[in-house]
């Protein structure tokens, strides 16, 4: 009596400790069943130099990066910093007037296991109908998401600069694997002299 209670105790245990530890490797992939990246572009008031700010989870893009060069790629790799660098310019273009926009690296951080990067237009720009090129992502994860969201002043380089801005552009674009370029189109929200609407 005491064999048949001590396998079935064993055959329980050994189910139980199954159950958990699938339980256990099916629990990441269900927290992260979603991919999406936001960006922000801002204009300057003072430089007029767009500032570009994308936000990503860390490890989706070491593994993207990691897929293209068929390396392991961790923040350990010698050229981390390098390989990160280059799939943002890469991956992530402004154009006006049918014109590349430099944009200067300024760098990246990486905090709570998203990463942060951090670039400017080398030259005085505007949002007014700037394209946008964002594949970050899209080609690796097949339902990502990515969100472009950009405010400032509408400047025209017509005006003097000392002419105030009389156009506020605020809004957002959205990109995926079928969406890659967009396009910002000022609304038709005047401001008053004092920069309030």
């Amino acid at each position: 009596m005491f064999t048949f209670f001590h396998a079935f105790a064993n055959v329980l245990t050994n189910k139980i400790l199954l159950s958990i530890l699938l339980v256990g490797l099916a629990a990441p992939a269900a927290a992260h069943s979603y991919f999406f990246g936001v960006s922000e572009l801002n204009l300057n008031k003072t430089s007029r130099h767009i500032e570009v700010i994308h936000q990503f989870t860390a490890h989706d893009i070491e593994n993207a990066i990691a897929e293209l060069k068929q390396i392991h790629f961790s923040p350990e790799h010698p050229k981390y910093d390098q390989y990160i660098q280059a799939y943002f310019e890469k991956h992530f273009a402004l154009e006006q007037n049918n014109n590349k926009l430099q944009l200067n690296w300024i760098g990246f951080e990486i905090k709570r296991g998203q990463i942060f990067v951090y670039q400017e237009s080398a030259s005085k720009k505007f949002l007014d109908n700037l394209m946008v090129k964002n594949t970050i992502l899209v080609d690796t994860y097949a339902k990502q998401i990515n969100t472009v969201n950009y405010q400032g002043l509408a400047f025209s380089p017509k005006l003097e600069p000392k002419v105030k801005p009389k156009v506020k552009l605020q809004g957002s674009l959205t990109f995926n694997s079928s969406q890659r370029v967009g396009r910002v189109k000022a609304l038709k929200s005047p401001i008053n002299n004092s920069g309030t609407k």
